[in-house]
């Protein structure tokens, strides 16, 4: 019966004229109250909510910044890494390298005949008497530090190939590092998202309680819930926006350092990094307001 009626309603609603003056003047009406909610909470109140949010997002911020740069030095490190597959004597190099670039999260490769090699070695030991016994070398690298592994295990079988030779241990420790970097930050958007929608659910608790008469009232004259709902979620979202906002001002002096510090250890700084930064800010902090505000109504408000 009920899913009749809601069809019935669907049905009338696409027929009946939209007055777009009129859904502006709601529009305003509902900006306003928003607007007049924030008045409620008082300047008291919206300073300690604003000055707690920005705090848990500097944190989340510089965190986060400190994660790409490190992502950014795990990668480096991860393209310095190679698998160098030694070839058996009278081995086709050009079908061999065909076959290994079949291979899933091959990178590249580079050739090192051995004569080249053997080359390098007299020159440096000073042994122009004795027959080479270099074999020709290529050297792989893979798409991610974490396939070294499942790469070196399919060449080892391949016909032609005498032996392998890579950096097992520096690979472990990259995939550590990354490890933790991912773990890091998400251990810190669940806390940020926990403590922003505390925040913002006891804010909205407060006015809820304060407009209860006035919302029962609406109520009763039949106003539609997403007309109560939508300053309330305007509300928490406007917290998280300006808490975002003010986030972002200290996180120019830790780009600065970042920045200084790559320069220094030479690897390259993440593009678009601060931008990153600053528009994941801005997105978060105004979900988690939504979220906090949305959640406070269903929980305190039963519309």
């Amino acid at each position: 019966m009920d899913s009749n009626k809601q069809q019935i309603k669907k049905q009338v609603k696409k027929h009946i004229p939209k007055d777009w003056l009129c859904e502006l003047r709601i529009s305003y009406r509902i900006l306003m109250e928003a607007v007049n909610d924030i008045k409620r909470t008082g300047g008291v109140g919206n300073t300690i909510i604003i000055t707690t949010m920005t705090a848990i997002l500097i944190l989340f911020g510089v965190l986060f910044r400190f994660t790409l740069s490190l992502s950014t030095l795990a990668n480096e490190l991860g393209d310095v890494l190679e698998i160098s597959v030694y070839l058996k004597s009278n081995t086709d190099v050009s079908a061999m390298q065909d076959r290994i670039r079949t291979i899933k999260h091959v990178k590249s490769l580079k050739l090192i005949p051995k004569a080249e090699s053997w080359k390098a070695l007299k020159n440096e030991l000073g042994m122009n008497d004795i027959t080479n016994p270099l074999p020709d070398t290529i050297r792989v690298k893979v798409d991610k530090p974490e396939f070294l592994e499942e790469v070196s295990t399919q060449l080892r079988p391949m016909n032609g190939v005498e032996d392998l030779g890579f950096s097992k241990e520096l690979a472990k420790r990259i995939q550590v590092l990354m490890h933790i970097v991912n773990t890091t930050i998400g251990f810190v958007v669940v806390i940020s998202a926990i403590l922003t929608m505390t925040i913002i659910n006891n804010t909205i608790q407060l006015v809820i309680q304060a407009r209860k008469d006035e919302i029962e009232i609406m109520r009763l004259m039949g106003v539609s819930n997403w007309y109560i709902k939508s300053p309330l979620l305007i509300q928490g979202a406007f917290y998280g926006m300006v808490s975002s906002m003010i986030a972002v001002l200290p996180l120019n002096g830790v780009q600065g350092l970042l920045l200084e510090m790559h320069k220094f250890m030479q690897i390259p700084s993440p593009m678009y990094a601060q931008n990153t930064v600053i528009i994941t800010l801005l997105l978060i902090g105004i979900a988690f307001g939504a979220i906090g505000s949305l959640l406070s109504i269903k929980k305190h408000l039963q519309v």
